[in-house]
């Protein structure tokens, strides 16, 4: 005989069956209602649907969210993609690089294996169509919202699809999703969540774990199944990106949350394991950001009240963005610190009222919104100006660094809209809020991920809403430069190197767009800059040189000058650089001294000597018979009689 459930019997998880609702009615919705209030009717019917329907709302919300980042699907690499792609085609090529990605700390731009071994599998699958690297990144997104509507369903939380679909659409998602170098973010998120779910069920932070057996001690029923695959993922999400190091901080939120208080035996000591393999890591990644990746110098010189400064605003910042998600850039203004400014001091002292204030109210309206708010803060807590990051060279604010702290708000928001429904016994509220703001979201994701297209409409959109954004001034204007358009590119240089007047790179970038359309002699002004800078720089010191001793401007050529810029970008390079061994070799034979000029340049050409079809090659070769002639060489590559 089949037994069937009893379908007026209550589940014993003490939770409604899953699906997809944003609140489901108390009633079902009236047939015979009349127009004037079709509105919410309409919306409490297409709800009910969906909800009846789970499957085919989530092939909706997939759709529409594919929908949203197609403008970018087909899109090229953009900004730093090169440092996880093109740039580390010599470690994809074989398995031995694999290993290096794992061994080595310094292989890779930030030490995030478990992402570079993700496209280590793109490069090997379909080279470097980017299509699929889009595909991958859209379809992380859309299983981490999956489980993070899972995870919200077992933790209780009212408005759970609601929030899923917040955070499927909403626009300061994209650059997460819409630009490749971001999988970290993705990737990292799916693990993140996959190990919440997992602690959960061992910590039993949910109504329908097992019970302890007859006469055993109050407490979780310890699964280390659970535990030890929550560990896992939880090294995984943090070898992905190093964002997820507050995972074990999220547990003890969680914790107190769900149970009122905090217990060592039950609650602190099962996260040391977690805790100790966050600070490693993370200690490790912060040491990466200074001394590998750079973020060390005058940029991050702030004392620690600007950081207090910088934490408070951004924290606003990122709420107000979710928010209202309008004007979303690539590169935000870089704020003027002033540790004296009242105003600026709102900022954080706004921060801690309001973290004050939630505590005082916790009985009345419960501790889920102040739990929120310390996990928005806990896993935005080292992206907000405390520890050095490269990007803050830049701005202090960033759209991809808020995603993983961004579901912690967008939860709120769907619990608050859910819980006022009920409150005011407006049952189709949460309805019409999906409706109408789901369809806006989508509108603004779609908009914004076009930028992410190709590398000159993002810094062209980046410079619409940023104009002094140098970064985007230099990328735009060398992307111009190799195209030929050499009289658009200058103004961008000469912008940029007038943003940073301290830049040697922006100085040699303006002295190389300058050569190339004939300014020979502002060319040599700007290297010259760019060497009171930083005088050992080799690119700069030969770059220099080359225009010095072949410049087809006589007046500019200056070979003792050139010979003694030459042999210093020699030294620094150690004589391994053929094309600073060819640059002495020019230097050389504009002084007349063709003897020494054949003896570097020999030594240039055998360097090469195991690619003799290379374009460097054969230039090498073409210089060298020159010299074997009695002849210089000039910019137009052919003999000068002078």
């Amino acid at each position: 005989m089949r037994l069937r459930k009893d379908p007026a019997r209550p589940s014993p998880t003490g939770l409604k069956p899953p699906g997809f609702d944003f609140l489901k009615p108390s009633v079902a919705p009236d047939v015979g209602q009349t127009p004037s209030s079709s509105l919410a009717s309409r919306a409490r019917a297409v709800v009910h649907f969906f909800s009846t329907h789970q499957w085919l709302a989530w092939a909706v919300l997939a759709a529409a969210t594919f929908l949203a980042y197609w403008p970018c699907l087909n899109g090229d690499f953009v900004w730093d993609d090169d440092a996880w792609t093109l740039k580390l085609e010599g470690l994809f090529r074989t398995p031995f690089g694999l290993k290096e990605i794992w061994t080595n700390l310094t292989a890779l731009q930030q030490y995030y294996p478990l992402s570079a071994t993700s496209f280590w599998l793109d490069y090997h699958f379909w080279g470097y169509r980017t299509l699929p690297y889009h595909v991958e990144n859209v379809l992380l997104h859309l299983f981490g919202v999956w489980l993070f509507w899972r995870l919200l369903k077992r933790l209780e939380v009212p408005g759970a699809a609601l929030a899923a679909s917040f955070a499927a659409l909403h626009p300061l998602m994209v650059e997460s999703v819409g630009w490749i170098t971001e999988r970290k973010n993705v990737l990292s998120l799916v693990l993140y969540l996959g190990a919440l779910l997992c602690y959960g069920r061992f910590a039993r932070f949910w109504k329908d774990e097992p019970q302890t057996t007859a006469g055993a001690p109050p407490g979780p029923r310890l699964s280390r199944t659970d535990y030890v695959l929550a560990l896992l993922l939880f090294l995984g999400a943090d070898l992905a990106k190093a964002t997820a190091f507050s995972f074990p901080a999220v547990l003890l939120v969680i914790g107190w949350w769900k149970r009122g208080c905090l217990r060592w035996r039950r609650d602190v000591l099962p996260t040391l394991p977690f805790w100790a393999s966050s600070v490693g890591l993370g200690l490790v990644t912060s040491w990466l950001e200074r001394t590998h990746v750079g973020a060390q110098g005058p940029d991050w010189a702030l004392s620690f009240a600007e950081r207090c400064l910088i934490a408070g605003r951004a924290l606003c910042f990122y709420a107000g963005k979710l928010l209202w998600p309008a004007n979303l850039c690539f590169i935000y203004p870089r704020w003027q610190l002033d540790s004296h400014s009242f105003g600026q001091w709102l900022w954080p002292v706004g921060i801690g009222l309001a973290l004050s204030g939630l505590w005082l109210v916790r009985r009345r309206i419960g501790r889920g919104p102040l739990a929120a708010v310390l996990l928005f803060i806990g896993t935005l807590f080292p992206l907000l100006g405390f520890f050095n990051g490269y990007f803050m060279r830049y701005s202090f604010v960033c759209d991809h660094w808020a995603y993983l702290s961004s579901f912690a708000l967008l939860a709120l928001a769907a619990a608050s809209i859910s819980l006022l429904a009920r409150r005011v016994d407006a049952p189709g509220l949460a309805s019409v809020v999906a409706i109408v703001a789901l369809p806006m979201l989508w509108i603004q994701t779609r908009s914004h991920s076009v930028i992410f297209a190709d590398s000159e409409t993002l810094y062209r959109a980046t410079l619409t809403l940023n104009p002094n954004a140098d970064l985007a001034h230099n990328n735009l204007a060398l992307l111009l430069a190799r195209a030929g358009n050499f009289d658009e590119a200058i103004p961008h240089l000469e912008r940029a190197a007038a943003l940073r007047p301290g830049s040697a790179h922006a100085h040699n970038n303006l002295a190389n767009a300058f050569r190339l359309t004939g300014r020979t002699r502002e060319a040599v002004e700007q290297y010259e800059l760019a060497l009171k800078l930083e005088p050992d720089n080799a690119n700069t010191l030969n770059n220099l040189a080359l225009l010095l001793a072949t410049s087809s401007d006589a007046s500019v050529r200056n070979g003792p000058r050139a010979i003694e810029l030459a042999q210093r970008a020699q030294r620094l390079t150690l004589s391994r650089n053929p094309v600073v061994l060819a640059t002495l070799a020019a230097a050389f034979a504009e002084a007349g001294r063709f003897a020494d000029a054949l003896k570097v340049q020999h030594q240039a050409v055998e360097m090469v000597s195991g690619q003799p079809d290379s374009g460097i090659a054969r230039a090498l070769q073409s210089q060298l018979r020159l010299y074997e002639r009695g002849l210089p060489f000039r910019e137009s590559n052919g003999p000068d009689s002078r």
